[in-house]
């Protein structure tokens, strides 16, 4: 029989806040109490326990050994039982009233499109909130729970993800960029001396360089405007294969003859933020996705057995 907590919620929330705000002043405010509530409640907790959670140090208060787990295991708890409260909601509804979903900007935008035409299909009173992240973006709407559902090309440590599909990046620029000029294959040091496109990072924490260590970088906020302007000759880039095959097939861009790494690869996988607490539409809408990708998986595989049969 498990044994009842003498400590409540409300109380492990008070240490928290505590902490996270700074002092006990601060935490009255942000939890709408009186200053006096908030440090009966740490004290209560410390009484209950019989544990000292703050010590003294010259004129400032700080965790003790003991605290620091405390508080470890108390954020923890708390995030659990917001997930808890959550997951009770979107049960008793049935299905969600909206989903959010991040998905990284190499994923193909017209299968992720279809994907959720798909499941419109089935819950069209569903709606759906689409976050079209890059790198620490996508990251930090799983880390922060932002989001339902992740697509992700990194699976954060404390998280499991299932592996999606892989995504192939090639060199490309417009047939009448001087680097199809040369008459010859380029290496990285031709790229260098050229305008390189790149998107930014849509995580705080953002970033911008040349992966090739081009000084000259032109930093767009979406995969389109990066495409559009390599398109009129602006600058090369390194794009998705399957993002600009449209492009490719139209002469708009072509493929930059490479010596080495004339190829680049990503792995992409599907994430739960919680996997336990997720909805019924977020668990269906996962499962179109896979089957989405499987199926493209196999036509683009046929199609090159076809081709080689010819």
């Amino acid at each position: 029989m498990t044994a009842t907590p003498r400590v409540s919620i409300d109380q492990w929330r008070a240490l928290v806040t505590v902490v996270d705000a700074g002092g006990y002043a601060q935490a009255s405010e942000m939890l709408h109490k009186a200053q006096s509530a908030v440090t009966y409640a740490v004290k209560k907790l410390e009484s209950m326990l019989e544990v000292k959670v703050f010590e003294v140090v010259g004129r400032k208060a700080r965790l003790t050994k003991t605290g620091e787990v405390l508080y470890r295991r108390a954020k923890i708890l708390l995030e659990e039982a917001a997930s808890l409260e959550s997951a009770a909601t979107g049960l008793a509804a049935g299905w969600e009233p909206e989903i959010r979903i991040a998905a990284d900007i190499i994923f193909p935008t017209w299968l992720l499109l279809q994907c959720c035409a798909l499941f419109a299909e089935e819950q069209p009173q569903t709606r759906i909130e689409l976050y079209e992240t890059v790198l620490g973006g996508t990251e930090e709407a799983l880390l922060e729970r932002k989001v339902d559902l992740v697509i992700s090309s990194r699976v954060p440590q404390g998280f499991a993800g299932d592996a999606l599909m892989r995504i192939r990046f090639i060199p490309a620029a417009h047939p009448d960029h001087p680097l199809h000029k040369t008459g010859r294959q380029l290496t990285l040091q031709d790229l260098r001396k050229h305008r390189h496109l790149t998107i930014r990072d849509s995580g705080t924490q953002r970033q911008a360089v040349s992966s090739v260590g081009a000084e000259q970088l032109w930093i767009m906020s979406h995969k389109a405007t990066s495409i559009h302007a390599a398109c009129m000759g602006l600058g090369f880039s390194w794009f998705s294969e399957e993002t600009i095959r449209s492009e490719l097939e139209q002469g708009l861009l072509k493929r930059l003859p490479m010596r080495e790494g004339e190829e680049r690869w990503a792995e992409l996988y599907l994430v739960f933020p919680d996997p336990d607490y997720a909805g019924s539409g977020a668990l269906r809408l996962a499962h179109i996705i896979r089957e989405n990708v499987k199926t493209m998986a196999e036509n683009h595989s046929s199609a090159i057995c076809s081709g080689i049969r010819k």
